[in-house]
């Protein structure tokens, strides 16, 4: 999501966001053990430059704090923080801080639906009307008449749950961009729903953009697929998750809430005056379901949940591992390959105008570039001209969090910071890390 925030008032504290703090200690291991760079197959004097330059641009003033976490082969390489939290509260950033993930939801939403997949409960071309089915009468958008109303057809067929898990269903998200189907989904208020169950109803006479399996275009698909988890248990899917994949996952602070005494942990969140020019804070009511101290806000799985590096970091290395953590098994390796599987139909060209507003190229569509079960995948490295593993997993939120998992150098990444917008009008954060990693990258094999 991309959006700019206009405000007459300035941060009282704006030079505390010129001044980076030391790099932080790694006080977690995220599942994982901490050892020196050099050890793990980096260059540790490549590695400083990647420190500097990620400071560089919290001194800049382009955001106030960032996190990032480097792992591979299980072990700690690099996990440090610069800058603020919250310079209003004089808060430190530091490697407990709790973030926004908005979209980096997703790919924890997917692996929920894929352990009810092992277990029978659905399959991969199953209408999505077996779950829900108020989706039956779906309509498709074929223009507009002379009055700017919708002309619509009727849906060739439902949309399969692979087309769910992969964006080609052909649903409207409402975050960016004037169209009939986003338009609707606006006035609608679909984001804005007190719970999956009204997303769902609110979606379900909503027109798609295109007949099913005919197109690409980032969705509210994946709030749907929260909402199939509920249909299928019977359970809240915020309790369902917390019981099956973050409990087990040992990821203690990520929920869809912070609560009272987390609060002091918890990163303020940013957006660009236009004005000015300079970032802002955001008030909880920048958007609908945007507080998250509030315990009853909607479970989206789409973009519901707060964590830490430390956090996304077990869930990295669960998906690294091949669907495991320590002793814990949340999915086979077989099906942790099926999402890595690219299900863009041929012929199909995705469309970029939502993922590429986030200004960088690292999860853009292309030449090489595919995307499987709610994750991006990159099939073919030098077609996509990124310095990464083929198969690499990759996603990021609306805040400019990003990750990418890369199996072939059996490394994973997170970034975190907290600027709605992400990347846009400042340094492309998320091709700078990539390129840095794997220029210090000295011994990439197992």
């Amino acid at each position: 999501m991309k959006r700019q925030f206009r405000s007459g008032t300035m941060l009282a504290l704006a030079a505390a966001l010129l001044t980076p703090v030391a790099p932080a200690v790694a006080r977690e291991k995220s599942g994982v053990a901490a050892v020196q760079a050099g050890s793990a197959g980096f260059d540790r004097s490549r590695l400083q430059e990647l420190d500097a330059s990620l400071a560089g641009v919290v001194a800049k003033g382009d955001v106030p704090g960032l996190t990032y976490m480097l792992v591979q082969h299980g072990k700690v390489v690099a996990f440090n923080s610069f800058g603020r939290a919250s310079p209003a509260r004089g808060l430190a950033q530091d490697n407990q801080t709790i973030f926004r993930i908005f979209s980096m939801t997703k790919p924890i939403t997917g692996v929920a639906m894929m352990m009810l997949y092992e277990q029978g409960k659905w399959k991969l071309d199953d209408p999505i009307t077996k779950f829900l089915p108020e989706m039956a009468g779906l309509r498709v958008i074929a223009g507009v008449d002379a009055s700017g109303k919708p002309i619509t057809v009727r849906a060739k067929r439902p949309p399969t749950m692979r087309e769910l898990m992969s964006h080609t269903a052909g649903f409207g998200y409402g975050l960016l961009g004037r169209n009939p189907v986003d338009d609707i989904f606006r006035a609608r208020g679909v984001n804005g729903s007190k719970n999956l169950a009204e997303v769902a109803a609110k979606v379900a006479d909503i027109p798609l953009k295109f007949q099913p399996g005919e197109g690409w275009d980032y969705s509210i698909a994946v709030d749907l697929q929260a909402r199939i988890v509920e249909v299928i248990t019977g359970e809240n899917y915020g309790a369902y998750l917390q019981r099956h994949v973050l409990g087990p996952l040992g990821m203690k602070d990520t929920a869809f809430y912070v609560p009272a005494e987390k609060v002091g942990r918890f990163a303020d969140l940013y957006g660009l005056d236009p004005m000015t020019g300079k970032i802002v804070p955001l008030p909880d009511n920048f958007a609908p379901t945007f507080n998250f101290t509030d315990p009853n806000r909607q479970q989206s799985g789409g973009g519901g949940l707060v964590s830490t590096a430390s956090d996304y970091g077990r869930f990295c290395q669960m998906i690294l591992n091949g669907g495991k953590l320590g002793k814990v098994r949340l999915l086979k390796p077989e099906t942790i390959a099926l999402m890595g599987d690219d299900v863009i139909p041929d012929g199909v060209q995705p469309s970029n105008s939502l993922v590429s507003g986030m200004g960088t190229t690292s999860f853009g569509f292309g030449p090489g570039v595919g995307f499987g079960l709610d994750f991006m995948v990159i099939k073919d490295p030098k077609a996509a001209r990124l310095p990464v593993g083929k198969g690499t997993l990759s996603w990021g939120g609306a805040a400019g969090t990003w990750f990418w998992i890369d199996p072939e150098n059996d490394l994973y990444f997170i970034g975190m910071i907290q600027r709605m917008g992400g990347s846009a009008g400042m340094t492309d954060l998320p091709g700078l890390s990539q390129r840095l990693v794997y220029q210090a990258l000295m011994r990439p094999s197992k």
